[in-house]
């Protein structure tokens, strides 16, 4: 049932003004037709040595900003900025219940609240380690190897730590506003989240997501890591085993991986070329309800743009070969982007900082929100581009939307 958003939102800002009571608020997306100026804005409270204060870490898009802002006036005034906002969804995590607040198009509220199983207790630790999703000392990077046995990261490792923790936060962001707006089901137990890692090589993003989603965010998954090698299996199986992690490792092929059952989320990371489109194309036809890749390489559309002539008047583009080259993973990127589209999800083309694999570092992320679509816009401007250019994306046969281009 819906109820007047403002009467909702009063009851949010009332629980996350509570410092005895708030383990962590968090506020996403955007309602219809409105921008905001953050794409996330997280509050919790931390002990400073001049007393309790409410941080809040707002992200744009390239970056995540905090400031702490005292107990009283000046936290009230720091929440009703925020709560002034057009966000979408507001998850308010107590010591006792999960609050989940989704606005509907007409601007109403739809309030879903669960009692926890048991009373947690927050963390009001500010420092750095803390503030981290995952903490350096955290059995799973020490395992991997990013971090030495006395848990700090090893200096040789820092890069690959800030790719995890920035995967991490990409998502738990997408998880959050997937489970607010009722676009993936709340796990249980019995049936747990399931997610599968295609191309996952030595697996440390699969693990890093496993620990954090099933202990930090206290989420049942059940993951699943898929690649071509069987040393990729046995190494990460043994891993597992150590750590006591329930994930399976399965060897075979992106396009022709057998799972029990389809996953609900897909990653595939650094998927080499035409790699990456078939992982698309094997959660589209799973039906999975998010997708989460970042593309390696981009030869297939960029040998296709040297054997076809360049339309005019766009010579200047593809005239010196490294401006070819970064065009042609723009372009193949956008395709994909608008075959997922086509495909019924919303897609958003974020930066992914971190990658030791590509200076480009873009992430596709992709949120299933209805039935492929068969005509419109976003079909005519897919029509029009690879018209105009003589292409034939890879995803666009796989998922057939076109026939296989000229074998070059």
């Amino acid at each position: 049932m819906s109820e007047p958003l403002l009467r909702a939102l009063a009851r949010m800002r009332a629980l996350i003004l509570d410092d005895t009571v708030l383990v962590r608020a968090v506020a996403s997306g955007r309602q219809r037709g409105q921008e905001t100026p953050w794409k996330r804005a997280e509050f919790r409270y931390v002990d400073l040595k001049a007393g309790r204060h409410l941080q809040v870490t707002t992200y744009d898009a390239t970056q995540a900003h905090t400031a702490n802002f005292a107990v009283g006036a000046p936290a009230r005034d720091a929440v009703d900025d925020l709560l002034d906002q057009p966000f979408a969804n507001w998850n308010v995590e107590t010591t006792t219940q999960q609050h989940q607040v989704r606005v509907t198009k007409k601007l109403e509220a739809l309030v879903h609240t669960t009692d926890r199983d048991a009373e947690v207790a927050a963390d009001r630790g500010h420092d750095q380690a803390k503030s981290r999703l995952l903490a350096e000392d955290d059995p799973v990077l020490v395992a991997l190897g990013i971090s030495s046995a006395d848990g700090r990261i090893k200096p040789t490792r820092q890069a690959k730590y800030r790719q995890v923790e920035e995967f991490l936060r990409l998502l738990d962001a997408t998880l959050t506003d997937a489970l607010a707006t009722g676009h993936l089901r709340k796990p249980t137990a019995a049936d747990p989240l399931r997610i599968v890692d295609l191309g996952c090589g030595n697996a440390y993003l699969t693990f890093a997501a496993q620990r954090y989603l099933s202990h930090v965010r206290g989420l049942p998954v059940a993951l699943t890591g898929v690649d071509v090698k069987e040393q990729s299996r046995s190494h990460n199986s043994a891993v597992a085993e150590g750590l006591g992690i329930e994930a399976e490792f399965v060897v075979g092929t992106i396009a022709g991986a057998t799972l029990a059952r389809p996953p609900e989320v897909v990653l595939a990371l650094h998927a080499c070329d035409t790699a990456t489109d078939d992982a698309l194309a094997r959660a589209i036809a799973w039906g999975s309800a998010l997708v989460l890749a970042a593309p390696c390489c981009h030869h297939d559309i960029a040998a296709q743009l040297r054997r076809s002539p360049t339309p005019t008047p766009y010579s200047l583009l593809t005239r010196h070969g490294i401006l070819r080259e970064r065009f042609a993973d723009t372009v193949t990127d956008g395709l994909r982007a608008s075959i997922l589209r086509l495909q019924g999800y919303r897609v958003d083309v974020v930066e992914f900082v971190g990658s030791e694999h590509t200076p480009r570092n873009t992430l596709l992320r992709a949120v299933r929100t209805g039935s492929p679509v068969k005509g419109g816009s976003v079909r005519k401007e897919y029509d029009e581009l690879v018209t105009t250019w003589s292409i034939t994306p890879r995803l666009a046969v796989l998922t057939g939307l076109a026939e296989p281009g000229p074998v070059s």
